[in-house]
């Protein structure tokens, strides 16, 4: 077999139906559109609307709010740590910044911060500098003799002032 010799077995593929090519054709004319009103002309869209019935997006209640001071931080994981530790990527002696972090290739951009947590093993000793970190991490952090840093948010402008 060759690859010019591949095809769909009979009746697998069907072609379109093209509208509004001749009455031959069996969907010509109005095109299966019916015959008048809004939805036959183009350019309608009724997306939404049910026939006057109070739509589903309406009969719902809202629910919830965004919260405009939510920090969007990068997630990493102990194991993820330990594995840009072993690949030579990331240099245990000196502290893990979120520049380093991003350096080594472990987080593809800087964000608000870097939370660290706590699935995998590390096995190296380490020196955090960090957004935040869980329970886990920090345990496991001390147990090897490493150092956790939390790094403060940066404060207000109008906390100044008032």
């Amino acid at each position: 077999m060759k690859l010019n010799e591949l095809h769909d077995n009979p009746g697998a593929t069907k072609n379109r139906m093209r509208v509004g090519r001749g009455i031959g054709s069996g969907k010509g004319k109005t095109g299966g559109r019916g015959v008048k009103g809004q939805k036959s002309r183009t350019g309608v869209a009724i997306k939404q609307f049910e026939g006057g019935q109070m739509p589903l997006y309406r009969r719902l209640p809202k629910r919830g709010f965004t919260n405009i001071f939510a920090k969007d931080l990068n997630e990493v994981n102990l194991a993820r740590l330990q594995q840009a530790v072993d690949a030579k990527k990331l240099d245990a002696s000196k502290p893990v910044t979120e520049e380093a972090l991003v350096e080594a290739g472990v987080l593809s951009k800087k964000r608000d911060g870097v939370k660290v947590l706590g699935r995998g093993e590390l096995k190296t000793k380490l020196d955090l500098e960090v957004w935040a970190v869980s329970k886990t991490v920090a345990d496991a952090i001390e147990k090897l003799g490493g150092k956790v840093t939390l790094l403060a948010p940066a404060p207000k402008a109008d906390a100044d002032a008032a």
